[in-house]
């Protein structure tokens, strides 16, 4: 398993925590909407994937302190991106959920990323290719641990 202390194991971490951090700055500028926040972005995917959410849940997934979230939420409704509805089950609670502008808007900064991304594996041959398939499922897993 990893052991930090061995100079090949600590050089792969450096090398994937440099690469993925210079790909996320590259990606994080092929934005569609300037106005937007990575953290306002990052926000509404975490919608698009999970549904409907309450403010507690969603700094809990983003990884910040509520107060910031309530904030977040609060532009994002103002910029007409998501709504507060009624929680069916806790009436002290809002639910935040996206709107259909929030969706095209995602949808089309994905089209946006994934056209980059697409251009930039194009450069890769057929056996660097294979393993970047093969690697995305890990590298996946590690967004979300």
């Amino acid at each position: 398993m990893l052991d930090l202390s061995r100079a090949e194991d600590a050089a792969a971490v450096n090398s994937l925590r440099s690469a993925v951090m210079r790909l996320s700055r590259r990606l994080r500028h092929q934005r569609v909407d300037e106005s937007l926040s990575p953290t306002e972005m990052s926000v509404l995917g975490t919608l698009s994937l999970c549904g409907s959410a309450t403010p507690g849940e969603l700094a809990r997934k983003e990884h910040v302190q509520p107060p910031s979230m309530t904030r977040i939420v609060a532009l994002l409704e103002a910029k007409g991106l998501v709504r507060l509805e009624p929680h069916p089950d806790d009436r002290r609670q809002k639910l935040v959920t996206r709107t259909e502008r929030a969706e095209s808007m995602l949808e089309e900064s994905r089209r946006k990323r994934n056209a980059f991304l697409a251009g930039l594996v194009e450069g890769l041959d057929e056996e660097e290719w294979a393993k970047l398939r093969a690697a995305a499922p890990v590298l996946e897993k590690l967004a979300h641990l």
